[in-house]
């Protein structure tokens, strides 16, 4: 086991059903207890929809597995109740610099404006995400956390979805109304299915090594091509909690990986790059492959597929459990209003097309930043190492350097869910982009973050100068909207003053709110519950607002 850290053991407890003649059926079950499953069972029950997770383990994640949380995930963590102690225990960084032999030649930070209140990544072991998720959800009692619980059988029908579950006391049905398969890139349940999962695998080898030791490295992502201490090939490195650092060495597709797992082969790779004088300690070590493919949708009648049983991509740029945990939150809301009646089951065909659109933007770049990495021919070598020889000294050049374009969240640019501009903006937040945070000054009190005060439900974000100068004509209209079938919460950015009627004041305390989202007096944003734009206009108008509410929530399906 691992020198820094101590594997918990979760308690398998005997199910009732076990003891019952009757399938017992339940809202949701979802299927899978990493990061992804377990963020798709908090963010049900946050919206009071009880939840029943499957694991057919007893315990986190084992061994070195994902390592890099980015901004956008941290923001949706944050609002499963996680986002600070992932920060908190995790190695915070936004630099990264790419070597070509032992000469710097590009470097990047993930977030160049000031005034967000996370970071452009996060580093943490993917056990410690998972210890914190699980503390969560063990909060919540809608939860019904259910280990060494392994599914042997699906039965989709119209009407609900039945799972055949073995533990060690016995085997025992299960029925659900929806099934969320977060069950990992080999997903058992697809197969029960006889679903297809498409894409390249890579033909390359990488040797995983996590050492633990002092070093006073800056917190930054360093990528090499061709370093004299493992030429020919990458490397890169990462710090993670508890001075553990993370090393990738691209051995080849030749490579032996139970030869190349063994430490008189791993210990003197990490020799000639630390030096002799570094002390340190092999705290992990695996050889992996990689592939870039998915499935053609994601949602199956019933039954609805997230991160990697939905997905896959090559581990550079951070993109795997980062963009599962999107899925999820993607998926959510629109979940909840067909639950709830409001919205029809094709709403749900929105989450596969805006999440296969991102999977497809993933892989895309993925496979590109694989292709400069790991060229397989000699053509394709020398272009990249020419690009990297330019690089050196003309900036031109720097934009072509490829050591893995870093996970960002997509916009839903294309999305039915959007209305289009009838008014001329400025900036980046289109219908369909992803919320940029800044600071502000509740004026009730609360969080001094814009991002924290919007989720759960849609939301009105106007602007004002003055909160306190709302007119009646407009407070009538927002009141009409938070009463209606599926309400939108206003909530007022101004510069002074708190709105009338116990509406939601935020001041806009840097400006960074009105640059970002080119607010003028007026301005109006229809936020969507996973906090992406659906529609905005310059002026406040309620018939304008409820359609492009019905086609975000109802009339885009």
């Amino acid at each position: 086991m691992l020198k820094t850290y101590q594997y918990p053991k979760f308690p398998f407890v005997r199910p009732a059903e076990l003891d019952s003649p009757q399938t017992r059926h339940v809202p949701v079950i979802v299927v899978g207890a990493g990061p992804v499953g377990l963020s798709a069972a908090i963010d049900l029950a946050q919206r009071n929809i009880p939840v029943v997770v499957l694991d057919e383990d007893d315990t986190v994640s084992i061994g070195s597995r994902g390592v890099c949380y980015a901004k956008r995930a941290l923001e949706i963590l944050d609002r499963y109740g996680v986002g600070e102690r992932v920060v908190q225990k995790g190695v915070s960084w936004n630099v990264g610099r790419t070597f070509f032999r032992d000469e710097e030649v590009f470097r990047f930070n993930l977030v160049p404006e000031p005034d967000h209140h996370r970071p452009g990544m996060v580093n943490l072991q993917q056990y410690y995400l998972e210890e914190y998720l699980i503390d969560r959800a063990r909060e919540l009692p809608n939860i019904d956390l259910r280990w060494k619980s392994t599914v042997i059988g699906v039965t989709p029908g119209e009407d609900a979805v039945t799972v055949r579950v073995e533990t060690p006391a016995g085997a025992y049905a299960l029925s659900c109304d929806w099934l969320i398969a977060a069950d990992g890139a080999r997903s058992p349940i697809r197969r029960m299915l006889g679903l297809d999962i498409e894409g390249k695998i890579f033909m390359d080898r990488f040797l995983i090594a996590d050492v633990v030791m002092k070093a006073d490295f800056p917190p930054e992502r360093w990528f090499w091509f061709d370093p004299p201490f493992h030429p020919g090939q990458s490397v890169l490195l990462h710090r993670q909690a508890d001075d553990v650092w993370r090393i990738d060495f691209q051995l080849g597709w030749d490579a032996d990986p139970e030869e190349e797992k063994k430490p008189e082969r791993v210990i003197p790779r990490i020799r000639a790059m630390l030096g002799d004088d570094r002390e340190f300690e092999l705290e992990w070590v695996s050889v992996y492959t990689f592939q870039c493919r998915r499935m053609k949708r994601f949602n199956h009648g019933r039954v609805l597929f997230v991160g990697d049983s939905a997905h896959q991509v090559s581990p550079f740029g951070a993109r795997g459990a980062n963009s599962g945990i999107q899925d999820v939150d993607n998926l959510g809301w629109k979940l909840e209003l067909v639950m709830q009646g409001k919205a029809p089951a094709a709403l749900l065909d929105t989450y596969s097309d805006e999440r296969t659109y991102a999977a497809d933007e993933n892989i895309r770049n993925s496979t590109r930043s694989t292709d400069f990495i790991t060229p397989k021919g000699n053509v394709s070598k020398t272009f990249r190492n020419a690009v990297l020889g330019l690089a050196r000294h003309h900036p031109f050049a720097r934009g072509l350097v490829n050591s893995g374009r870093l996970s960002v969240p997509s916009f839903y640019v294309d999305s039915p869910l959007n209305t289009a501009d009838a008014d001329a903006f400025a900036g980046r937040m289109v219908p369909g982009a992803p919320m940029d945070d800044a600071p502000v000054a509740a004026a009730g009190g609360g969080s001094p973050w814009l991002l924290p005060h919007f989720g759960q439900g849609f939301r009105l974000m106007i602007a004002l100068d003055d909160a306190a100068a709302l007119d009646a004509a407009t407070a009538e209209g927002l009141a009409a909207l938070r009463r209606g079938a599926i309400p939108a919460e206003p909530i007022v950015v101004a510069r002074e003053g708190a709105a009338p009627g116990g509406i939601e004041t935020l001041h806009d305390v840097k400006g960074r709110v009105r640059e970002r989202y080119d607010l003028q007096p007026g301005t109006v944003y229809l936020i969507r519950p996973d906090q992406h734009v659906a529609a905005r206009w310059h002026r406040f108008d309620p018939a304008a607002i409820e359609a492009a509410l019905r086609r975000a929530s109802v009339q885009g399906a």
